[in-house]
């Protein structure tokens, strides 16, 4: 039972994040919740200006050559736009998006297409990752089927093999679209502080938000040769995930992430570690200890 004693929010635990573009946000909400925050950037975006990909899509686009596409993030419509832009005004390839199915994967997507005025046909509840994409398809089979169909999934930064089997597995003719692609920072220096911090012991909480970051987060470690440093200390911090595919990408490298916001989103997922943290860490600690 909590007392008047008992510790509120992140009572001044070291918090790590990986964020790169919105470090800052992340920085303040930790503060807020009364944790000492580390952000360490663990990517830059790579837009692919010259991308062969999507000049293809559009070209085979404005011929009238997909029946429904595919968006997953927002970052990635935009990204797209940008570069279908180097050939065709914006208002045009929204006319095109216009004559097609339009699919997206949760809200961020859902938000751009509002704001383009382009009507959306499906789109995925939370969590948002391919399962409930691929099942949200299956429930509009009727009005929207993929059998024989020609769809065109905008990709994020790593292929998703498993959405596009399960496309051709319900019988589409399906083309990737990669429009960006994430690299590691230019300075890797916060990022290599951040693991020597963490194999020291000296981090309390790391929340991760997309899979890349436990990607470059190892890949780093490895570097260093602080991977096995790095994997024991996880394993007596607080390791939080921001939803289901980020949690996979985790237990892929054999990380177990000890728990996920109600919602995907920042606020939840800061707001309900910070809750957790003192009840996950003292479970943790004990047993490792």
């Amino acid at each position: 039972m909590e007392t008047e004693n008992s510790p509120k929010g992140f009572a001044g635990l070291r918090v790590l994040s990986l964020e790169s573009r919105r470090g800052q946000e992340m920085a303040k909400l930790i503060a807020n919740q009364g944790g000492e925050a580390v952000v360490a950037p663990s990517m830059r975006e790579i837009p692919l200006e010259t991308n062969t990909a999507a000049l293809e899509f559009a070209g085979k686009l404005f011929a009238g050559g997909f029946d429904m596409v595919i968006f997953l993030t927002g970052v990635g419509a935009r990204a797209l736009a940008r570069v279908v832009g180097t050939i065709h005004p914006q208002d045009e390839f929204l006319a095109q998006l216009r004559k097609v199915a339009v699919v997206v994967r949760g809200p961020k997507p859902a938000a751009v297409f509002r704001e383009w005025n382009v009507p959306v046909a499906v789109t995925a509840p939370e969590p948002s990752t391919w399962r409930e994409l691929l099942h949200a398809l299956d429930e509009s089979a009727a009005a929207f089927p993929l059998q024989g169909r020609r769809v065109a999934v905008q990709e994020y930064g790593v292929s998703n093999p498993e959405l596009l089997a399960g496309l051709a597995a319900r019988g589409a003719q399906v083309t990737s679209v990669p429009v960006y692609e994430w690299a590691l920072p230019e300075d890797v220096g916060p990022l290599r502080s951040a693991i020597a911090a963490i194999a020291r012991n000296e981090i309390d909480a790391i929340l991760f938000t997309t899979g890349r970051q436990v990607d470059h987060l190892l890949q780093i470690a490895a570097e260093m040769n602080l991977e096995d440093a790095v994997r024991r200390a996880l394993s007596r911090i607080l390791v939080a995930s921001i939803g289901p595919t980020t949690s996979e990408r985790l237990r892929e490298f054999g990380i177990a992430p000890d728990m996920e916001p109600t919602h995907s989103k920042m606020g939840y997922l800061v707001g309900e570690a910070a809750e957790r943290s003192a009840e996950i860490l003292r479970r943790k600690r004990m047993a490792a200890s």
